[in-house]
């Protein structure tokens, strides 16, 4: 049996990358999968690709940063898998850009998918977890929310906003069997990352390589099943050694 039995997760930003590396282990170990990203295309691929292989899988289309479209995800969640177990938090965008170039509009952008999107997303879980007696919520923050870096005030910023919601939250609803931890991911190799750009991330890397979607996968998978249940509030760095420096 695996380590997510019957449970049913909501994945966000889970078409391509990190979420969907992780959709693909959470069904390994038994969960069933609702898949959110705002790329149809890719999204509907996904699901049916899950589906041929004997997995229980679901896409929505949705933008996480409107209240009414989040509703709808947890809403058809719910309403085929009666209800949402896990929350894997993922969504997200960055780029890196002068602080003094950066028009408010981007800064914004930014904020409002990668800390207000993420606020949005846990708020529906947690109202649907308190109905069924507990749950985890997993937030994507980056180690970009524990250091500094030029270019990226907005991306970091939001990121460390996500490491302190994670804690507040978590202190919030641990009295009613709601877990919730973010990850913490370094440089990963995913299509967010250009090409020109990989031989340097490595270079500064301690363990002068990129992370796999896949190593995050297996990271998600502790913070969300029973492996760490004595865990809550906290942020977990998975960077090949760069935080470390």
């Amino acid at each position: 049996m695996g380590k997510l039995q019957n449970k049913v997760a909501v994945i966000t930003g889970g078409a391509s990358g990190i979420g969907a590396a992780t959709a693909k282990l959470f069904v390994s170990e038994g969960a069933k999968v609702v898949l959110v990203d705002l790329n149809e295309e890719k999204g509907k691929a996904f699901e049916e690709e899950l589906k041929a292989q004997g997995a229980e899988a679901l896409f929505v289309k949705a933008n996480i940063t409107s209240e009414e479209e989040v509703a709808k995800v947890f809403k058809q969640a719910t309403s085929i898998f009666d209800k949402v177990d896990i929350v894997f938090n993922n969504a997200g965008i960055g780029r890196v850009h002068s602080s003094h170039d950066l028009e408010y509009s981007e800064w914004r952008n930014t904020v409002n998918v990668d800390l207000d999107g993420v606020f949005l997303v846990a708020r529906e879980a947690i109202r649907g977890m308190l109905e069924n007696g507990g749950g985890t919520i997993v937030n994507t923050a980056s180690m970009y929310g524990w250091v500094g870096s030029p270019g990226s005030a907005a991306y970091n910023a939001a990121k460390g906003g996500v490491i302190n919601l994670t804690r507040s939250l978590a202190l919030e609803y641990a009295e009613k069997d709601i877990r919730i931890n973010a990850l913490c991911p370094g440089f990963i190799d995913t299509p967010i990352i250009p090409e020109e750009n990989k031989k340097e991330l490595s270079s500064i890397t301690p363990m002068k390589r990129l992370g796999k979607s896949e190593e995050m996968a297996k990271a998600v998978l502790f913070l969300a099943s029973d492996d760490s249940s004595y865990m809550t509030g906290n942020s977990l760095t998975v960077d090949g050694g760069y935080t470390a420096q």
